[in-house]
């Protein structure tokens, strides 16, 4: 064989190989995960951490394990809806006072991380607003406040920042 045509037949081989991956990948990023919504869930909204921590308090010498308590400002793409998410967990439109507070339905851990989460929506407060359709949302791309792992005195709170982003479905 020629150089050129081992130079050919590497390339289509290189490309089959590109075009079976790609393949691979598309299917599996489209099969459900725990933490999806039920089928029919329609995307309300998308808000991202502008800033936020997760706070631990010590048990038994050790934060890990114990439940954290979110502190965020959770920001839209266009930063005109920002909500503040708290403890409960809770989620309040700053613009509109619609409230929701939901409980956690499914997680995939994450490495080093605070895992995605499913939560389903348990109650609704206040006006009419950008929250009142909610009934699922989804924590996704978590970075950092994970609980420390360090010993700790019973009563000892740490507050450790975090990213994520939130996903609204009615």
């Amino acid at each position: 064989m020629s150089k050129r045509r081992n130079i050919r037949a590497v390339s289509i081989i290189g490309a089959a190989a590109v075009a079976v991956a790609a393949s691979a990948v598309t299917l599996s990023a489209s099969a459900a995960t725990p933490i999806d919504p039920p089928a029919g869930s329609t995307k309300v909204g998308e808000w991202a951490v502008a800033t936020g921590i997760q706070t631990y308090t010590c048990a038994n010498g050790t934060f890990v394990g114990t439940a954290s308590v979110p502190e965020a400002l959770l920001v839209d793409a266009a930063q005109q809806s920002p909500l503040h998410h708290f403890a409960g967990p809770s989620w309040q439109s700053n613009v509109d006072g619609s409230t929701v507070t939901a409980t956690k339905t499914a997680e995939s851990p994450k490495a080093g991380t605070i895992p995605e989460l499913l939560l389903t929506v348990n109650s609704h407060s206040g006006p009419d607003g950008i929250l009142t359709p909610v009934k699922y949302i989804q924590r996704l791309n978590t970075s950092g406040g994970a609980a420390p792992t360090r010993p700790c005195t019973t009563g000892d709170r740490e507050s450790v920042p975090y990213g994520a982003t939130y996903v609204m479905f009615k």
